[in-house]
């Protein structure tokens, strides 16, 4: 074998070596999201939580040290990134209401989505058939007011989901996997 077969060889084991460890602890993730989605949906929150603080110190952050702004956008940017941090700290101090939260941006986000579809249907601007944009653009939008009716049933309903398709994923990784290389140099 030459070296670069040997580099060859030892990168596919090791690219394998992870693609069958990412796919076991997926399977296991998922497997326990199901489980137990409470304790799934605590993680969420505060992961949720914690990126808003996050999110709210770098926007304190860049609204201190970005020269380049005007004086009103960085005084409106410490101030966004200040309510984000305390937006953060609140939905930490409160993990399973941060959840609904999380729930209504999701359903805002989709009702804009839906506004936007059939907008981009009505006008012609969309991709693909003018109907199936302005369709698709009705079901988000219910899709946003289902979420915002029932907050607590869609993020359960997310979970469930995320946890199913994650086993699948995971799984379908590990089948389609080969046994061994077809190369005779990485055997």
């Amino acid at each position: 074998m030459t070296t670069i077969d040997t580099v060859t060889h030892r990168v596919t084991k090791t690219l394998r070596g992870m693609l069958i460890a990412v796919s076991i602890i997926g399977i296991i993730l998922g497997i326990l999201a199901l489980v137990w989605p409470g304790a799934t949906l605590l993680t969420v929150a505060i992961l949720f939580g914690s990126y808003l603080v996050a999110a709210g110190v770098f926007r304190v952050v860049i609204a201190v040290m970005a020269d380049s702004l005007s004086t009103g956008s960085r005084w409106l940017l410490g101030i966004l990134g200040v309510f984000v941090i305390v937006a953060g700290i609140f939905c930490l101090a409160n993990p399973f209401q941060s959840l609904v939260v999380l729930a209504f941006v999701i359903g805002i986000g989709w009702i804009f989505d839906g506004v936007a579809s059939i907008a981009g249907g009505a006008t012609g601007v969309s991709r693909g058939p003018r109907w199936l944009a302005i369709v698709s653009g009705i079901v988000s939008i219910i899709a946003g007011f289902v979420v915002f009716l029932l907050p607590g049933l869609a993020i359960a309903t997310f979970i469930m989901f995320g946890a199913i398709l994650l086993i699948v994923v995971s799984a379908a990784t590990l089948i389609t996997l080969p046994f061994r290389s077809k190369s005779p140099a990485i055997a």
